[in-house]
This record gives structure tokens, C-alpha cells and sequence, in this order.
């Protein structure tokens, strides 16, 4: 792994645009991960349509996030991640131009969905290996900390913003942030000076055989990692179980909680998962002084399966807004410690792989699946009935989670995060 500069990460130029190229696009995401359910809601009325918007920011792992991570390793991972934010700026910025000329349709706007986030899995597999490499695993936690406090605040304020706008322009203008997030974002990470990649020479030629290889080492690697493989299942059972409440919560917003789908109120709901999220972020270097990262995973979990349940429960907007505190705080420390943890046991040559393939499973399979269902219960029964249910699955990865190799790596106080690999 290249030196790294001795200066903090604040202070370092390079680490410093890589932040502001996450945080502008995270920005931009999170206004169109607002407002897109909100226009095809808008546009059909369909419980079912507005759940598989949510399941479409997930389905492309399902095909290409394993071909996306293993050409990632491959390729300079600088100029992938600019050539991805371009397209989809491009992608994006359909929608509003649409929209305007008057030929915006739900299927135009399913598809966009799609592609958008098809093209992020390249963006997704040369970020999630360009991290290591730009500051060195030794700081990995506290430059994804860095990295997901920016999401968590945003997340906390651009969601009342956008409910304040959707009660004055339509759903499909303000996609017009995103495209811009997108652009900036390349130009961002285009600055950056130092490599994100390490030498490529000796590798041979690109072919199907090849890249199949490289996806089956990737595999390989998860499946014999006893703590990336655990956490991998976790993953996906916790994003079933959160893909089905969030394929739902515009409409239980508008029919449960009777705030609507804009306005102050239906911004601070989506809002408070942002401070849940900051604590989270904030918490995890602190807590991995203490604790092991699968102790943290073993005593997050609980806490969130259970406010997965309660959420959808609460009685009126306040109460959800405090029981999604609780729960976001929980939710994200579970997802970015995985994530930390997969970057710093993870070979430099399998980070692209590794990752596209943990968030096929988890992700990918998870989240499209839990929306699809989600929006099917909540279709039949209702939207509470369906989120309850899908966070009791949530359960399921508690089962997991204290029945597996977890419970031996976190009692293991000299424990060696390469030691689970046979």
C-alpha cells in the first residue's frame, strides 16, 4: 500500500476533495432518493410503482455489480469514478428536461432510475478501493467516519429542504440538483493529485475468461473470510428488512401519519435518519477503540431490528420521528463498520471485487428483494402492516449474527483481522 502523508486528514488536499466530491454527490442523491417515489407517486398513484423505484436503486448489483467490480480493479479508478459521475449527470438531467419540453413519463423515469444507478456500480467499485489507497488502511475508519458524518448532516438538512420545495416546484425539477451534484463531483475527484490506484502491470488481457476469474477470486475471498462473509449475510438481511420500510414510507407518510408528501413535517420524518446517521459516524472510531468491529455489529444489531418493528407503530409524525433516531443510529453503525472493516482486511488488488460482490448480496439482493416485497405487503395490507413485517425479518439477522464466527472474533482480544482466511 502507497506511504501516506503524516498530515491529519483535514488537512490533506487530496483527502479533502475526495469529501467534497462524496458530499456534493450524496447531496445531490439525496434530493432525488426524495423526490423520485415522490414523482412516480404523483404521476400513477401506485403503491406498487413507488415501491419499485426503491427496489431499481438497488437491482443493478443484482447484474452488474460483480463485472462492475472486477473491471473496476482493473481500471485506473480515478478515471472511472469521473466518467460515471458524467454519464449520470447526463442520465439525470433527462428527467427535468423532459419534464419541461412536456413528454415525462413514469417509464422514462423507471428507467432513468435504473441506469443511474447501474452506472454507479463502476463509480461504486473504483470509490470503495480508491479510499485505502488515497489515505492507507490504518486510517480507513476515521476517513469513512469523515466521509458518512458529511451524508448524516446532509441527510438531516437537505430532507426538510426538499419537503419544503416539493410543496412549491415539481418533483422532476429538482433533479436538476442531482445532475449538477454529478458534475461537480467529477470535477472533484479530477483534482485529485495523488494515485488511487496501485500499479496494474503484469495483469493479462482483458477477456471474458479473465474477468470471470477475477470475480470468482473476489468470491473466493469473501466466502473464505469468516467475518467479511458474516457481516455480508447480516447486510443483506438487514437491507431486506429496510428496503421493504423505505419502498413504503411515502405512502405511509401520506395514509398512516397524514403529513402528506411535502412539507416541513414529511422533511423532518426522512430528516432524523440523518442525526441517527451522525451518530453513528461520529461513534464508530470511538467505539473501535473499545471493541472489536464484530462486538459493534453483534450489539447494533438488536437495537436495530427492534426499531424496525416499532417505527412503523408509532402513533404520529413526532414518534416516528424519534423511534427513526434511534433506528438510524443503529442501521448505519452496522453499515459502516462492514464497510471499514471490509476495506482494511481486504487485499488492494481484490477491494473493487470484494466490495461490488458484498453489496450484490447485501444490497443487491436485499434491499431489491425487501422493496419488492415490501411494496406487495403494503399493497395488500397496507402500508404499516407491510413495514412491520418486513422488520420483524430483521430478526432474522440477530439469529445470525450471535450463531456465527462473530461471537469468537469479538471475544478474540488478540484477534487479527486476516486470521479468519484459511
Amino acid at each position: 500500500m502507497t506511504t501516506m502523508p503524516s498530515v491529519r486528514l483535514r488537512d490533506d488536499p487530496d483527502f479533502r476533495r475526495y469529501w467534497l466530491a462524496r458530499s456534493l454527490s450524496i447531496t445531490g442523491s439525496m434530493v432525488t432518493a426524495i423526490a423520485l417515489p415522490v414523482l412516480v407517486y404523483r404521476l400513477s398513484g401506485s403503491t406498487v410503482l413507488t415501491a419499485v423505484v426503491t427496489a431499481l436503486e438497488s437491482a443493478p448489483y443484482l447484474l452488474a455489480g460483480l463485472f462492475a467490480g472486477a473491471l473496476a480493479d482493473r481500471w485506473n479508478r480515478r478515471r472511472t469514478m469521473v466518467t460515471a459521475d458524467a454519464i449520470n449527470a447526463v442520465l439525470v438531467g433527462s428527467v427535468p428536461v423532459a419534464h419541461l419540453l412536456g413528454v415525462l413519463t413514469v417509464v422514462q423515469v423507471l428507467i432513468v432510475a435504473f441506469t443511474v444507478q447501474a452506472v454507479y456500480t463502476f463509480f461504486d467499485g473504483a470509490n470503495f478501493g480508491a479510499l485505502p489507497v488515497l489515505v492507507g488502511r490504518a486510517r480507513v475508519a476515521q476517513a469513512n467516519s469523515a466521509v458518512w458524518t458529511a451524508s448524516s448532516l446532509i441527510e438531516l438538512l437537505v430532507p426538510p429542504a426538499t419537503g419544503l420545495l416539493l410543496a412549491v416546484l415539481d418533483p422532476a425539477s429538482l433533479l436538476t440538483l442531482d445532475a449538477l451534484s454529478f458534475a461537480a463531483s467529477a470535477f472533484a475527484v479530477r483534482g485529485i493529485v495523488r494515485a488511487m490506484s496501485e500499479s496494474r502491470d503484469g495483469q493479462p488481457p482483458l477477456r471474458p475468461k479473465v474477468v470471470l476469474n477475477d470475480i470468482g477470486d473476489g468470491l473466493r475471498f469473501l466466502i473464505r473470510h469468516a467475518g467479511v462473509r458474516t457481516m455480508t449475510i447480516i447486510g443483506s438481511v438487514q437491507s431486506f428488512a429496510g428496503g421493504g420500510f423505505m419502498a413504503l414510507i411515502v405512502v405511509w407518510c401520506d395514509r398512516v401519519l397524514d403529513i402528506g408528501t411535502s412539507g416541513v413535517r414529511f422533511g423532518l420524518v426522512w430528516g432524523v435518519w440523518g442525526i441517527g446517521g451522525l451518530i453513528a459516524a461520529l461513534s464508530l472510531p470511538r467505539l473501535l477503540k473499545r471493541m472489536p468491529p464484530a462486538a459493534i455489529t453483534l450489539y447494533a444489531l438488536p437495537v436495530s431490528a427492534l426499531l424496525g418493528v416499532l417505527s412503523p407503530l408509532s402513533p404520529n409524525w413526532i414518534v416516528a420521528s424519534l423511534a427513526l433516531l434511534v433506528w438510524g443510529s443503529a442501521y448505519v453503525l452496522v453499515i459502516v463498520n462492514a464497510v471499514s472493516y471490509r476495506q482494511q482486511v481486504t487485499p488492494e488488488n481484490l477491494l473493487g471485487r470484494v466490495n461490488t460482490a458484498g453489496r450484490m448480496l447485501s444490497w443487491g439482493v436485499g434491499w431489491t428483494f425487501g422493496s419488492v416485497v415490501g411494496g406487495l405487503l403494503g399493497n395488500a395490507f397496507g402500508s404499516r402492516t407491510g413495514m412491520v413485517v418486513m422488520g420483524l425479518c430483521g430478526f432474522a439477522g440477530v439469529v445470525v449474527a450471535w450463531t456465527s464466527p462473530l461471537r469468537r472474533i469479538a471475544a478474540d482480544l488478540e484477534y487479527s483481522p486476516t486470521a479468519d482466511v484459511p
